[in-house]
């Protein structure tokens, strides 16, 4: 299907050897007919730099796990809007010498709650954390739609950073404490950006209807939340649905082609089954 011709990417992080994307780029590599590679980078922001002036004309693109998303924007030659906004790139893409940011989590996020969405409108949302997924999680939800969100943080200066990405996207949010997370669960819609744990405590005060739930951990699942939600009734979807549809993207930026989604999620499930 695609012109034979080799090309590299990779995933760059620390730690970065439990990253799944050289499972979901590597099946749609194979699907398109390209001869690409794919792999796993451990590397930190100190060394970033050095390794991105090291990188020559076989290199497609990279994607980038935390802090790298917001260490590459000084090394970047053009940033898409969502990636000034949000303060993050989880993707470069290098053409003619040029490193071009994307930031694919926003809209990720937007086609994976499509998926899991029925036809109850969500008005109101609550995002749990503050950090860079919290920043593209409200991005996503000014471009789906939703009326109105409130975030809850631990550090007033997180607050402070989403405010930005809102007042960027002319979104309506409001920063509360994090002691007050319980009193969010009654959103349409909650995004839990939060590492492993710590949102478990907010099981006990799942409500009797709750909404739809993405909880952006994947490993170890379901949470102690997901699993409270589901018992609940509520619908969740999960960091597998995100990775998926951030990385579809990433897949279209960096070949050209459309993405396999169907041959990508498979892939996925294969490999998240064998964990």
């Amino acid at each position: 299907m695609a012109d034979s011709a080799s090309k590299r990417a990779a995933v760059l992080g620390h730690p970065i050897a439990h990253s799944l994307s050289p499972v979901l780029h590597r099946a749609a590599y194979e699907a398109l007919g390209l001869n690409w590679t794919y792999e796993r980078v451990d590397i930190t922001g100190d060394n970033l730099a050095d390794f991105m002036a090291g990188l020559d004309e076989t290199w497609a693109g990279l994607s980038l796990t935390m802090p790298l998303k917001r260490d590459v924007l000084a090394l970047l030659d053009h940033a898409d809007p969502l990636v000034s906004a949000t303060g993050a790139a989880n993707t470069v893409v290098l053409t003619n010498g040029r490193r071009y940011g994307f930031n694919t989590d926003v809209d990720g996020l937007v086609r994976a709650l499509a998926e899991h969405s029925d036809s109850r409108p969500i008005h109101t949302a609550a995002v749990l954390g503050g950090g860079a997924t919290a920043r593209s999680a409200i991005a996503a939800l000014a471009r789906g739609g939703v009326s109105s969100a409130t975030a809850y943080v631990r550090r007033p200066e997180a607050g402070e950073e989403l405010l930005l990405t809102a007042e960027a996207l002319s979104f309506p949010l409001s920063i509360d404490l994090w002691t007050n997370a319980a009193g969010g669960l009654d959103a349409d819609l909650v995004l839990s950006t939060t590492p492993v744990g710590a949102s478990d405590p907010l099981a006990a005060w799942v409500p009797r209807t709750p909404g739809l739930l993405l909880d952006v951990v994947y490993d170890p699942w379901p949470t102690v939340l997901a699993a409270a939600w589901t018992g609940a009734g509520g619908r969740v979807a999960s960091g597998l649905d995100l990775l998926l549809h951030q990385a579809v993207l990433q897949v279209g930026l960096m070949t050209g082609f459309d993405a396999p989604l169907e041959i990508m999620r498979a892939a996925l499930e294969r490999a998240a089954r064998s964990r």
